[in-house]
């Protein structure tokens, strides 16, 4: 049975809406709050328990929505907050929670705050933001990068001092030391769950703090590891960001963001977490019942996808999080789409058998999931040419990275409709081909299609405490094959996972019962033996 409803998150499966690239209802070329509303019924298809709904607050969209100019207002390119509101009452209705982000390390340089702090030293505001002198030749206070190339400070003439901003220079990152602020941010969260929210999505969560001191970091002696996801030739990866961010101080306010939820019983939080020591942040920033709910890494958002790598990465997890809950994403709006970052070997189209594979092993995981809009239609990263690119971290780095407008194009409706049923304007960003022709329509006409394959796969394990509220202990990992055990009470499964690109037989060192009517599961269990061919899987209730 599903968990009580307090606890709903443990375990949950939560699917992310970019609204920009969901569904436009004004033919505007954007997706809007009215659009996810005209689309609740199939989110509500896919057994799915939240929605997680990227920012749609005010903002100039030079970050497209992550550089918030109003905390508490919707952008009008998304509607308004009556449109918001029609959309939870919907929502709960059909029984689906609703998570927003919240992006609380920084805001739009356009926000009021921002223009009273930099407008004088001495303002009510003056130290809401990170401000700091020149050195003495008048060069950046220290040597902090920014996540999007370059130095994290720019000058201000006004003031006479640079602000610090760990992302894009228009998004200046907020001062957390100052108490004020902290208690701003919560002020802006609770208007939020006054307003019926059932938790908060946290963006960059350990970024909130940084070193008063402003210390320099050190040099990263491993550059391939940038602890955020970048890659080598960013030069945010040549650092070890030990002052930058994922400071002590990060503890404290998080266990404010949670006093604060516990006033409101049932709501959650899943904070994103980008460091060098991701897993052991994670175990921190979710211990002890009284910081966050939940947390998610880089560490399955990266191209590996071995057996071997995921077996490493959920032992880590499991040693380090003790009383902690993780929840995991294989996919979401900052990264290369899952069926093209983890495609079979040789593979050049889009794989359903993949994405099934895929699909089982992480609602199998213990925790809490998060699903991308269009995995569930196995969607591809989309091609998208450089002058249709709008993406700044993509300009920026261009040809090498070709930044983040691949997995933010408009969801396909629609196989045989202009802009694939998405707008009757001009999208945003292109409409893929290749994702037109993996359209909902298409597949909902289907039995046997990835899409249908998900809601199955989902009413199922909505019934099975085992996966839901289960223990997790890994049996093998080699190059093909992944095995583990999930254990509630005195049921005990044996979960087979064939990643690999030959077919497998695995030896059964006990007594197993296969479970029977499992959604695309199709390995072959005689007697102590399990044949898995590629891309398959299948579970066993362990006997004795």
């Amino acid at each position: 049975m599903p968990a009580p409803c307090n606890d709903w998150w443990r375990g949950g499966v939560i699917y992310q809406v970019y609204p920009r690239s969901f569904f436009d209802s004004n033919g505007d070329g954007v997706g809007d709050l009215p659009g996810v509303l005209a689309k609740l019924d199939y989110i509500a298809s896919l057994n799915v328990d939240a929605i997680w709904l990227s920012p749609f607050f005010t903002s100039p969209m030079k970050d497209f929505g992550y550089d918030v100019a109003d905390y508490r207002n919707v952008d009008p390119l998304f509607g308004n907050l009556a449109d918001f509101d029609a959309l939870i009452a919907a929502a709960h209705a059909r029984g689906l929670k609703i998570i927003i982000d919240q992006v609380l390390n920084h805001s739009s340089d356009q926000h009021p705050w921002f223009a009273e702090s930099r407008s004088s030293r001495s303002n009510h505001k003056a130290d809401w933001y990170v401000w700091a002198d020149p050195k003495p030749d008048g060069s950046v206070p220290n040597n902090w990068l920014s996540v999007f190339g370059g130095p994290a400070w720019t000058w201000d003439s006004r003031r006479k001092q640079y602000y610090l901003h760990n992302f894009l220079s228009s998004q200046p990152d907020l001062n957390f030391h100052c108490e004020a602020v902290q208690q701003q941010l919560l002020d802006d969260m609770a208007f939020w769950l006054e307003r019926g929210v059932d938790g908060f999505r946290l963006d960059a969560a350990n970024f909130y703090f940084h070193d008063a001191a402003l210390r320099d970091n050190p040099a990263n002696s491993d550059i391939k590891e940038g602890g955020i996801g970048v890659r080598a030739d960013n030069p945010y990866a040549y650092q070890r960001h030990v002052y930058d961010k994922t400071q002590p101080e990060n503890i404290g306010f998080l266990r404010k963001v949670r006093s604060l939820l516990d006033r409101y019983p049932g709501s959650t939080t899943v904070a994103e977490i980008g460091c060098d020591h991701s897993l052991r942040t994670m175990a921190a920033y979710t211990a002890g019942g009284n910081t966050l709910h939940m947390a998610y890494s880089f560490d399955l958002l990266t191209e590996q996808c071995s057996p071997e790598f995921l077996h490493h990465t959920i032992a880590s997890i499991e040693g380090e999080l003790s009383d902690g809950w993780p929840c995991w994403s294989v996919g979401n709006h900052d990264v290369v789409r899952v069926l093209s970052r983890w495609a079979q070997a040789g593979q050049t189209a889009p794989d359903s058998e993949r994405g099934r594979v895929l699909m089982a092993l992480l609602l199998s995981l213990r925790g809490s999931v998060c699903l991308y809009q269009g995995e569930e239609l196995g969607l591809p990263e989309a091609q998208v040419a450089y002058q249709d690119l709008v993406d700044p971290y993509g300009i920026a780095f261009w040809p090498e990275f070709k930044g983040r407008d691949g997995c933010r194009t408009p969801m396909p409706w629609q196989h045989d409709s202009a802009q694939a049923g998405f707008t009757t304007g001009k999208p945003w960003l292109p409409v893929s081909e290749a994702q037109q022709a993996l359209a909902v329509d298409v597949q909902e006409q289907d039995e046997h299609s990835l899409l249908n394959t998900y809601r199955a796969f989902l009413a199922w394990r909505r019934q099975q405490p085992v996966l839901i509220e289960g223990s997790i202990r890994l049996w093998h990992a080699d190059q093909h094959l992944l095995v583990f055990e999930r254990r509630h009470a005195d049921e005990a499964w044996l979960c087979l996972f064939n990643l690999g690109t030959a077919a497998q037989t695995y030896s059964l060192p006990v007594m197993v019962e296969p479970l029977e009517r499992v959604p695309a599961a199709s390995a072959d269990f005689q007697g102590g033996r399990v044949h898995l061919a590629v891309n398959s899987f299948g579970y066993a209730r362990l006997l004795g």
